[in-house]
């Protein structure tokens, strides 16, 4: 490998993703004693940097909004991947591990991202400016998927319980799919002016780092693969991690919907510190950009995917939210409105945005 490969690429962002892709080889499949599990999560951590590292190092390159959209895409991916590996393997406990996962990933990227970027960013620059056309585009798009595919199942009548009929799941993977992407053709092709930051003066920034040289198309490319390297051993130390984790909520007496929430939790935080990242360069246009443009990725893959691997699953499929999340994702819906309505965030919007993820979190584990 040329010096010119590595140009702008720290040395332990090459060494931790074959490091981390080696810890899950040796703890795939092993019952984890305490030296293996102190391994594990060190390799989950020092993943999760490096896959954020690395996707700003895309992200620099192919400029914006296509940085964030290939993270989101690829974080995705390899989540639809690990939910239908755990449902294959979970039975009947893992009816609602779709559902869960997914809905805790919207409210992880809507209320925790959203607002952690707002508070950070307001904390170091008061008042932060983005694009109201491109928030409400993406927020308008997720409330009609979520609706669609998490809301309706729990009033329909085909099917016993919170669930679709096949045909009715064949239509919602096909129109989450279709309205997915319609989104990502907005974005990056009629409308990709609406998803740039914008600069102090109000213009809009097509530069996403103009202090700074991009990288090369090789650093570029070898920043991708690593990537999804990290990507891969991020979802993989999850699962090997899962049996504990299953273990520890059993302990505590709490709803195994708290699984759920981890997985989103773990596979969601290289976005969660790339989207802080930006914040903290006054670039909340891009934080908006990866919790919104997560959010539909989640919703807009997921369902297609899980429409599909049921033809083989032989448990059931449970999506319909219960009336308590049915009120947090009105709740969400309604401060996302008021929040992305001006164009301008303060500490205020998203510490109320912390406050509504709070909520989630504690009824997650006391419902």
């Amino acid at each position: 490998m040329t010096i010119s490969v590595i140009q702008g690429l720290p040395r332990w962002t090459l060494a931790v993703p074959p490091l981390a892709f080696i810890v899950l080889l040796v703890t795939w499949g092993r019952d984890l004693n305490t030296v293996l599990l102190i391994l594990v999560c060190l390799g989950l951590g020092a993943a999760v940097i490096a896959a954020v590292h690395h996707a700003e190092v895309v992200a620099h390159r192919v400029g914006e909004p296509y940085g964030t959209l290939i993270l989101a895409l690829a974080v995705t991916i390899i989540e639809v991947a690990l939910i239908v590996t755990l449902m294959a393997s979970g039975g009947e406990k893992a009816a609602s591990l779709a559902r869960d996962t997914v809905f805790a990933a919207v409210m992880i990227t809507c209320n925790g991202i959203l607002g952690l970027a707002v508070v950070v960013g307001s904390l170091r620059h008061r008042v932060q400016e983005f694009r109201v056309q491109a928030s409400y585009s993406a927020l308008t798009v997720m409330t009609a998927l979520v609706t669609l595919s998490l809301v309706l199942p729990t009033f329909t009548t085909s099917a016993p319980g919170p669930r679709f009929s096949s045909a009715q799941l064949a239509f919602a993977g096909v129109t989450s799919l279709v309205m997915y992407g319609v989104f990502v053709f907005v974005q990056t092709i009629r409308h990709r002016d609406y998803f740039l930051p914008v600069r102090s003066d109000g213009d809009v920034d097509d530069d996403e780092d103009h202090h700074a040289a991009a990288p090369s198309g090789r650093t570029a490319l070898l920043s991708l693969g690593l990537l999804f390297v990290c990507l891969i051993a991020v979802v993989g130390l999850a699962k090997t991690v899962s049996p504990k984790l299953e273990s520890a909520v059993e302990s505590a007496g709490a709803p195994l919907a708290v699984v759920g929430v981890v997985i989103a939790l773990l596979v969601l935080l290289p976005e969660t510190v790339a989207a802080v990242r930006a914040a903290l360069r006054n670039r909340l246009q891009t934080s908006v950009n990866l919790a919104l443009g997560s959010a539909l990725a989640s919703i807009g893959l997921t369902i297609p995917a899980i429409a599909v691997a049921s033809i083989w699953l032989s448990g059931p499929l449970v999506l319909g939210l219960d009336g308590k999340e049915m009120v947090l994702f009105a709740l969400t819906v309604v401060t996302a409105l008021l929040t992305l309505a001006t164009g301008r965030a303060t500490l205020l919007q998203g510490a109320v945005h912390l406050a509504v993820f709070s909520a989630f979190l504690f009824l997650a584990v006391s419902p």
